[in-house]
């Protein structure tokens, strides 16, 4: 006969369990004279300082630095890192990610020497996978429309899916972490290094769009960063080169910039990039916030309640360095202001004072020693939460499975259509349109993928790249559809002016390149050069569906 036992008892018999379970572990560890590892069945804060309070100086430096490393697989250097430093986190850049299956070889590789260290505990293995043409890891990932797209449908649903079939394919490689979204603003519109990265101007939008971008990728096991804090948009310098000077009050910061940080702070989100990026009307110098205890204790800690990790950007950027001085300056003022990992775009050799200097600093200073420890406990706590929690990604990749989840087999019908929502009609509302009385027609775009699109859709359309010669055959034809992407094909295009009745242009990229042309009288916009957004681009050309995509962007004529 079965008993019917009260979800109250079952709650206390389950607890119960659970405490038994703990002292079992315990006593019997007690008995063989070990102590816990990083999997066992310990509460997180206690395992954690446990774990902690056992390392070595050594071993805590290593658990807040994340290395990089150049070629398809990983250095010796980088093994040895991991293997006999106890290395506590790996990013993996663009430059060796053509080949999918090699870079979920090389982070089983990885995962296994870690596993082999003293507590076992498992790297954080992190990428830039924002979507749109921030795309780090290549290969056979999914080319997608990206945040400006996002931006003109305006439909958290279309961020919480671009998120969840990101991470999907980044959890079939044993990504863990995701550098995304990027919720700075597109403030000034001569940025390059933000541009279609960012959701638009809205603040509040950015908010709302990068918190879904956030829920989506969590359902898919992987976990987010919110970047660059305090907000990268209002400048047109690019912090890889120099360090940015953003001359705003704290009034703007507050009403601007920090709006979409404070929505993903309340929707949890679990790590945040510190961004080198200087603010001196606020801080009265021309200290970047990466070192800056205001904005990263006073600021996102205090005022703001976030608990997470704070991350650097990649401290090899001159926007830090040039600063700081040299790259072991770098860490110590990153951990001083309070960074819990930071990130290195390459790999220092054993000797490298990045190393030595921070680990001296350690041994003589005891308050720096506290902020190593303090960053080393909020490391391993968030992955004990993780690692341990209910839905992480497989620290092992199941590498005959990669060919049937990268790309993503159900990702593409909602790549394509989230295409579709974002194609915007420009100049007056005036919808482009090619059919069979449209007469011959030129398809003309630096982009080989726009010319092959562009032919299938129109079989009998030429086909030209942009170049100054352009001109002279353009003139042959009675319309004309030109990719705009870049301030070359924008030269090109003003060659163009004497047809403006002949064209439609297709803004791949940013239409803020648009501005100069105000002479161009039928344009959309699709804000990426994603097969899908070209695809969507041509659909909407030849009038399959009404485009109903809205111009993130103020002041774009």
């Amino acid at each position: 006969m079965r008993i019917a036992v009260k979800e109250p008892l079952k709650i206390a018999i389950l607890s119960t369990g659970i405490i038994l379970l703990v002292m079992l572990f315990v006593s019997t560890a007690a008995a063989r004279g070990t102590e816990p590892d990083f999997w066992d069945p310990v509460p997180d804060q206690e395992l954690a300082r446990n774990i902690l309070s056992r390392m070595t100086d050594e071993e805590k430096l290593a658990q807040i630095l994340m290395f990089g490393w150049a070629g398809l697989d990983p250095s010796p250097l980088v093994l040895d890192w991991v293997e006999e430093r106890s290395l506590g986190n790996i990013k993996i850049f663009g430059w060796n990610t053509d080949d999918t299956f090699k870079v979920a070889k090389a982070i089983t590789l990885l995962q296994g020497k870690a596993a082999k260290n003293r507590f076992g505990i498992p790297l954080f293995v992190a990428t830039d996978q924002e979507g749109g043409w921030i795309r780090h890891v290549k290969g056979r990932t999914s080319q997608t429309p990206g945040n400006l797209a996002i931006g003109a449908s305006g439909l958290p649903s279309d961020a919480w899916y671009s998120g969840y079939y990101i991470s999907r394919e980044l959890a079939a490689l044993g990504i863990n972490l995701n550098f995304a979204p990027t919720v700075d603003l597109y403030t000034d519109h001569a940025s390059t290094v933000i541009g279609t990265r960012s959701f638009g101007e809205d603040p509040e939008g950015a908010g709302i769009l990068g918190a879904s971008f956030v829920a989506g990728s969590t359902a898919a096991g992987v976990l987010t960063t919110a970047k660059h804090y305090p907000g990268h948009g209002d400048t047109g310098m690019d912090s890889h080169g120099h360090m940015p000077v953003i001359r705003i009050d704290e009034k703007t910061l507050f009403e601007r910039e920090l709006v979409p940080f404070r929505r993903l702070v309340e929707a949890g989100v679990p790590a945040i990039m510190s961004g080198h990026l200087s603010f001196p009307e606020i801080t009265g110098n021309r200290i970047p916030a990466t070192f800056c205890p205001y904005f990263l204790d006073d600021l996102l800690r205090k005022q703001l309640g976030f608990d997470g990790l704070i991350i650097t950007d990649d401290i090899m950027m001159n926007g830090a360095t040039d600063y700081a001085g040299s790259v072991s300056r770098v860490v110590e003022l990153a951990i001083e202001a309070g960074n819990n990992i930071v990130e290195s775009s390459t790999t220092p050799s054993f000797s490298d004072p990045l190393w030595r200097n921070t680990l001296n600093r350690m041994k003589r200073d005891e308050q720096f020693r506290a902020r190593v420890e303090d960053s080393v406990l909020r490391v391993l706590v968030a992955k004990l939460a993780y690692f341990k929690g209910t839905n992480p990604v497989g620290i092992y990749p199941e590498i005959a499975d990669i060919a049937d989840r990268v790309p993503d087999p159900d990702g593409a019908s909602f790549f394509q259509s989230q295409a579709v929502r974002s194609v915007t009609v420009l100049r007056n509302g005036k919808e482009p349109h090619v059919d069979a009385k449209s007469g011959s027609v030129l398809i003309a775009s630096q982009f080989a993928t726009f010319l092959d699109i562009g032919r299938q859709r129109f079989p009998d359309a030429s086909i030209f790249g942009v170049n100054d010669r352009l001109g002279s055959i353009a003139g042959n034809y009675d319309t004309i559809i030109f990719c705009l992407s870049s301030d070359y094909s924008l030269s090109v295009l003003k060659k163009l002016h004497h047809l403006r009745d002949r064209l439609i242009v297709v803004s791949a990229m940013s239409p803020v390149l648009l501005g100069d042309v105000p002479w161009v009288e039928s344009a959309i916009a699709v804000y990426s050069y994603s097969p899908w957004s070209f695809t969507a681009a041509f659909g909407a050309i030849a009038g399959d569906f009404v485009p109903t995509g809205t111009l993130p962007l103020k002041d774009i004529q």
